[in-house]
């Protein structure tokens, strides 16, 4: 696929929301934010909803954030459009009295989260992120900008790095941020500060560590883009995006579009905030109650409703072809991909692959399959939760990328702007 001067503008600002979404908190805020900016209304769980069809509303809840547009002719049976994603990305995330070190080193108490490539974390400028809840009740949004680093030991200290490194997760994951005592410091009042509370008012914390580089478009006609955050920024930026294309005074499309940016994918998504908890399924009974829907009305409406489950997928790699399937090989540029499991890790069935080919031929998008080798076993998806969970079709796609799960990823720009253009045709579907 050739890299368009819009798909390059795209992945720019795929760069500015990663940038401004550290962490599963500030990702769901910066849907929000993006989301208010056109028009459409943040409503508050506790509070009375309205029930007119025709509007534009999100709600956030801890690192997630649901949003919907309702078209003006509404009715209790009327069937969603819902685009998938999740907010969170494998990494460390601090542990309960943080500060640490030794020898006169500053260091942060970390604990892995989900899935790392550990090794790729080394010898990065990172930063610390996340929500601080403080003895007045707020809850605000920390972010320290680049401050910490886990510094590789020298080759010169260890002979056998290259033949294979692996690191202890205690003791070899614990990245610095100073010089000093430990005793005497407080890495909490590093990120009241960037907060602009004082660290005597936190009463509770959740920190990420996160790259603080930002995402480059790079390669031969700018083919690449790499980034910290991809696995899965990218599919919820895509989302946003279409969304925000939907952002008309009166939306006239034939079903209720949906964005649902999940938390917590990474551990399995049992969490309030995750795919597995009752998020999504409160919004739609009262959305649908809303709209005078009943129960059988709803079910209805679910009947004729889809889930596009976007999460990234594996490309081929050069080095590691071997690990692929031998046949059904993904590249970075030649489209989002289909993907399909026969052990249900991907919810995708004929009927799904049908309706996905309709979409991106909409969309004027090529696309690709993904399958994995046999010996390998693949991950999952929010795709078989939620098609588990509400009985709602689901289909499970993505980009292709390199490096997943590593502290800084690798995607192809064409595939960035291709997956948002086929959600903005599932919306319109």
């Amino acid at each position: 696929m050739s890299v368009t001067p819009s798909a390059l503008a795209h992945a720019e600002d795929l760069a500015d929301f990663v940038a401004a979404s550290p962490s599963s908190y500030h990702a769901a805020e910066e849907v929000a934010r993006r989301l208010e900016e056109v028009g459409f209304v943040r409503l508050e769980e506790e509070d009375e909803w309205p029930t007119q069809a025709g509007g534009r509303f999100v709600v956030v809840r801890d690192g997630a954030a649901i949003a919907w547009a309702v078209p003006a002719d509404a009715s209790p049976t009327t069937p969603s459009q819902i685009f998938g994603a999740h907010t969170d990305s494998p990494g460390f995330k601090l542990k309960p009295k943080p500060t640490t070190g030794s020898r006169g080193w500053l260091q942060a108490g970390v604990e892995v989260y989900g899935g790392p490539l550990l090794n790729s974390w080394l010898d990065r400028e990172l930063r610390l992120a996340g929500r601080l809840a403080l003895a007045d009740g707020r809850v605000v949004l920390a972010d320290t900008g680049a401050l910490l680093r886990l510094p590789q030991l020298a080759v010169h200290l260890d002979r056998e790095a290259n033949s294979g490194l692996a690191l202890d997760k205690q003791f070899q994951t614990q990245p610095v941020w100073g010089l000093g005592d430990p005793t005497a410091e407080d890495l909490l009042g590093e990120l009241a500060a960037s907060a602009g509370v004082n660290a005597a008012d936190i009463r509770g914390f959740d920190a990420v560590v996160a790259d603080s580089a930002r995402g480059a478009v790079f390669g031969k006609d700018n083919a690449f883009f790499a980034s910290g955050r991809l696995d899965d920024l990218a599919s919820v930026h895509a989302g946003v995006v279409a969304l925000t294309s939907l952002a008309a005074d009166t939306f006239e499309g034939p079903g209720i579009a949906i964005l649902a940016a999940f938390d917590h994918e990474e551990l399995g998504s049992a969490s309030r905030s995750g795919a597995a908890g009752p998020f999504l399924e409160d919004i739609l009974a009262r959305l649908y109650a809303g709209l005078g829907a009943d129960a059988t009305e709803q079910r209805r409406a679910f009947s004729a409703s889809w889930h596009l489950s976007s999460d990234v997928g594996h490309s081929v790699h050069p080095n590691y072809a071997h690990k692929h399937d031998p046949v059904v090989q993904p590249l970075l540029g030649s489209g989002p991909i289909l993907k399909i499991n026969a052990n249900q890790r991907y919810a995708t069935d004929a009927l799904g692959a049908a309706a996905w080919a309709k979409w991106c031929e909409a969309a004027g998008a090529q696309s690709q399959e993904f399958v994995s080798n046999n010996a390998v076993p693949c991950g999952s998806t929010i795709g078989p939760i939620t098609a588990t969970r509400l009985g709602i079709r689901t289909v499970d796609v993505g980009i292709p990328i390199l490096s997943m799960h590593s502290a800084r990823e690798l995607a192809g720009v064409a595939d960035l702007d291709a997956l948002t253009r086929v959600a903005e045709a599932f919306f319109a579907a």
